[in-house]
Parts: structure tokens; C-alpha cells; sequence
């Protein structure tokens, strides 16, 4: 359901090839500067010129837990000037690389075959296949059916936290594919590709983890399989049925025509309108009719004159879904669908009250009466997570990702997204990623570029930054802390500004 921004912000020249990379890349401790650079397919290198050195005989790793400056240690070997969990970063990239070929595929098959909220049968039997048959086999645990019938939930851990034990709790990271497709026009906002991103930052960092010559921090990476984000609200559904009570970071991205760590992704809610008349001839005795298009026209009206007092961060729009059958009848029924959009959930149910009255005032002028029903979920408003965004961000760039300002990023177009909801609930990070095409989201030109192999690198790129980002989180025990508490943060801020304002 997001709406495209209209700033580009795309690497420069033709993407390069997708090879894969060999598979015993993943997991090894290659340190050489020639795989460095290929395991992170970028122009350049991956890692900014002051942290490059030249290659050397690996040195034994050190025993202590915590690195110095506060970085769980990393077990492995090092290279000049690269951190061990630098390195580790490096192997969820080759990772990726290795499953470049089967993540394109997974993504060809749900754009070819677009299937709508909640009956999206086929992407999901493409998605849970994937995950039961990535190798070695066995190796994610996949509820395919969970909660809802085309949502599901794989997850894997280190087989050493198998067992039962008296470890810490695990921590529980969690990877969001959306996959439902738009009606008439199919993938027009790239939910095929946000799909492939999940699924790839996921297999990025079990891959890194169990490269690892000893166990792992407790962690679970788990992915969610998340339907009917279009319409409908799948997140909204899994929340309700505790699908997210226990994971501790989630992570997405979504396709764009620029690169940003974060958008303000408003709240939403959405309405039917029943406008119920009484049919007559219209020739012949109109006077007898009550014309339930007219009201329609009168409620469409209304609300554009109700424009020039909207603030202009609120955003309305709608059609006239039915207008009557024949011109010689009366209609006797008419039916509108409507979007309110406004940045916070407090300034939603203002728009939404003042445009339920220019509703009523149609059904009194026209002596019709009305039935508004309002859609299943509401859709919250996007929490930003600085410290999250942020260290996306540093990641992003070692892969030569060029963001937009943060100003652009903070005031720029935006949409709304069933995510929202899941920020209110647990910290969380949204980025929006170029493909290649200025193409604008929900457009048939979108369709085409989304489906395109130029597609597939910036996809595989923003995976791992995604994969590099959620190793972050593990191996930064205070990093994950400033994630804890800039949510916590957020959401006493929203709710104060809900209750107050």
C-alpha cells in the first residue's frame, strides 16, 4: 500500500553480474582482497580504504568474551585493519553470493504468478519449499501454515542450542516477506523482491553464524512469511495471534526508486460507504426516487471542499466504487471506498471524524441514509529506530549504497504499511532500497522493473546490508541496548502525543 517517492537515488551505470560465488566461500575465512570484493559484489571495495590491508597468515582468536570497545568477540580469523566481526559480515555477504541463483529464482516465481491479499497460494508454497529444501536438509524448522493459511514461519539456530541447557535466552531476530500483489497490474510494488530480501538476509546470517569455529551467542533467526500487506493487513493478523510476542528485532526492506534507511509511513484507516435511495424512472416520475448517486456525488464533493482546511500532511483519497446500473433508473445504491492517511494515529481519527460528517451531510441532503463501515485493521504509523537506521546506514555504505539526506528522508512522500503496526509492538527497521528503474511504485512500469534481472543486485545488495545490520545486533550487546530503548522511547512519545494533542 506504499505510495512512491519520486526522488532517485540509484547507484550510477549498469549492475554488475550476478555469478554466484563458489560454494565453499561460505562460512571460510577467506581474507584475500580479491574475495573480499567479490563476496560483496560492489563497485569498489567493501570496506573504506583506511580498513583495507593486504592479505596474511591467520592468527588464532582470542579467548575473552567481550571485545574492548564492548563487541562480543568473534571467533575466526582476522585480516589488517578488519575487525573479526567485519569478517563475519563478509561471510553473510558470500553467503548470499553462493544463493544468488535460487533467491532470483524464488523471486521470478512469485512475480510471475501475482495473486492478491490472502490468497497468495502459490508464493507461499514457493517460500515454504525454499526454506524445507535449503541445504543441508532439515536445517530450518517451517510451520508452513502459521496462523493464518498463507502465512508461514521457518526458523533455525545453532544446532549446539538444540539442546537443553541452562543458556541465556536467545535472541530472537526476525526477517518479514510480503508477497501479495496488486489487482490488474501484479507487482507494481516489488513484493516479490521483499520477499527474496527477506529470505536472503536471513540465509546471510545463518550462513556467517555457522561459519563460526565455536557456538554462536544464543540467537534464532526466524522468518515470517507475511500475506495481504496490500489489503487486509497480514502483520496486523499475526500480531493479534502473538506471532511477534517474542522476537527482539525484525527486519525488512522495501522496494523504492530511492535508498532510505527510513520514511515516515503514515497511519491509515479505511472506509466503505453504503448510501441506500430509492429507485424511480427517470423520466417519468423522478420526484419519487431518492438518488443514492447524488449523495455519493454530494459525499465526494464535500470532502473536496473539506480539502482547503485539511493540514497538509493528511492525505485523503477514494472512489466511487457504484453509481447505479442504468440511466432510466433512480440509483437506489451507491457505494464509495475511501483512504485516510495522517502522520500519527491521533491526527488520524481527526481526518477520519471530519470526513465521516461530510458522509452524513451527503445522506441528509439527499434524503438517503448511509452505512459506513470501516475496514478490518487500521494501520499505524512507521516508528522510527535511530540507533537501528543508523547502523543499517554505516553498513549500507561499505556495500556503496548512496542514501538520501536525512532532511529528504525525514520530509519526503510517503505511504502506509502494515509495519507500522509491528514497531508498536517490537523495534523494528523499514528501509526503502533503488531497483534500477525510475519507474514510480503502483505503476505497470514498476511491474517490469521489479521483475528485472538489473532487480537482483540492488536486492542482493540491501540483503546484506540487512544480514550485516542483524549481526550488529548480536555481536553489540550496546547496540542492541540504544535499539531497546530508542523503541521504548518512540512509543512513549507517541502515545503521550496521541493523548495529549
Amino acid at each position: 500500500m506504499r505510495a512512491a517517492a519520486s526522488v532517485s537515488r540509484g547507484a550510477p551505470g549498469a549492475a554488475p553480474g550476478l555469478e554466484a560465488a563458489p560454494r565453499e566461500l561460505c562460512g571460510r575465512r577467506a581474507c584475500s582482497a580479491g574475495v573480499l570484493e567479490a563476496a560483496g559484489r560492489v563497485r569498489g571495495p567493501l570496506l573504506p580504504a583506511a580498513e583495507r590491508g593486504s592479505e596474511r597468515a591467520p592468527r588464532a582468536a582470542g579467548s575473552s568474551s567481550m571485545r574492548p570497545g564492548g563487541e562480543r568477540s568473534v571467533e575466526g580469523d582476522a585480516c589488517d585493519g578488519r575487525s573479526e566481526l567485519e569478517l563475519l559480515k563478509l561471510r553473510a555477504a558470500e553467503c548470499i553470493d553462493e544463493a544468488a541463483e535460487r533467491l532470483g529464482a524464488l523471486s521470478r516465481a512469485i512475480w510471475s504468478q501475482p495473486e492478491l491479499a490472502y490468497e497468495e497460494h502459490h508464493a507461499h508454497r514457493v517460500l515454504t519449499h525454499f526454506f524445507e529444501l535449503e541445504p543441508p536438509a532439515a536445517s530450518w524448522a517451517v510451520q508452513p501454515h502459521y496462523q493464518l493459511p498463507t502465512a508461514f514461519r521457518a526458523q533455525w539456530e545453532p544446532p549446539e542450542a538444540q539442546a537443553p541447557s541452562a543458556a541465556p535466552r536467545p535472541l530472537h531476530l526476525g526477517f518479514l516477506c510480503e508477497y501479495d500483489a496488486l489487482p490488474g497490474i501484479g507487482h507494481a510494488c516489488g513484493h516479490n523482491l521483499i520477499a527474496e530480501v527477506g529470505a536472503a538476509a536471513a540465509l546471510g546470517v545463518r550462513g556467517a553464524l555457522e561459519g563460526l569455529p565455536r557456538p554462536p551467542p544464543p540467537v534464532k533467526v526466524i522468518v515470517l512469511g507475511t500475506p495481504a500487506e496490500e489489503d487486509g493487513g497480514g502483520k496486523i493478523d499475526l500480531i493479534e495471534a502473538g506471532a511477534f510476542t517474542n522476537l527482539d528485532v525484525v527486519f525488512m526492506a522495501h522496494p523504492s526508486q530511492e535508498n532510505a534507511a527510513y520514511l515516515p509511513d503514515m497511519a491509515e484507516h479505511d472506509v466503505t460507504v453504503k448510501y441506500y435511495g430509492k429507485a424511480s424512472h427517470s423520466a417519468a416520475y423522478p420526484w419519487e426516487g431518492l438518488n443514492a448517486l447524488d449523495a455519493a456525488v454530494l459525499a465526494y464533493n464535500n470532502l473536496s471542499v473539506f480539502r482547503q482546511q485539511m493540514k497538509p500532511t493528511w492525505r485523503v483519497h477514494g472512489i466511487i466504487k457504484n453509481g447505479g446500473v442504468k440511466p432510466n433508473i433512480i440509483p437506489s445504491y451507491s457505494e464509495l471506498i475511501y483512504y485516510f492517511r495522517a502522520p500519527s494515529m491521533k491526527e488520524l481519527q481527526v481526518l477520519t471524524k471530519k470526513a465521516e460528517d461530510c458522509f452524513r451531510a451527503a445522506a441528509l441532503a439527499s434524503g438517503c441514509t448511509v452505512e459506513i463501515k470501516s475496514g478490518a485493521h487500521d494501520y499505524y504509523n512507521v516508528l522510527p529506530n535511530k540507533s537501528l537506521w543508523k547502523a543499517y546506514m554505516e553498513n549500507g555504505r561499505k556495500l556503496g549504497i548512496e542514501f538520501i539526506s536525512e532532511d529528504t528522508m525525514l520530509n519526503g512522500p510517503s505511504g502506509s504499511t502494515d509495519f507500522g503496526n509491528v514497531t508498536f509492538v517490537v523495534p523494528g527497521i523499514h528501509p526503502y532500497f533503488h531497483i534500477g528503474s525510475n519507474a514510480l511504485n503502483h505503476t505497470e512500469q514498476y511491474t517490469e522493473a521489479a521483475g528485472s534481472q538489473e532487480a537482483q543486485f540492488y536486492a542482493l545488495r540491501t540483503a546484506k546490508a540487512l544480514a550485516m545490520t542483524a549481526l550488529d545486533v548480536i555481536f553489540k550487546p550496546e547496540l542492541l541496548e540504544r535499539i531497546r530503548e530508542d523503541f521504548k522511547l518512540k512509543l512513549q512519545e507517541e502515545q503521550f502525543v496521541n493523548a495529549v494533542e
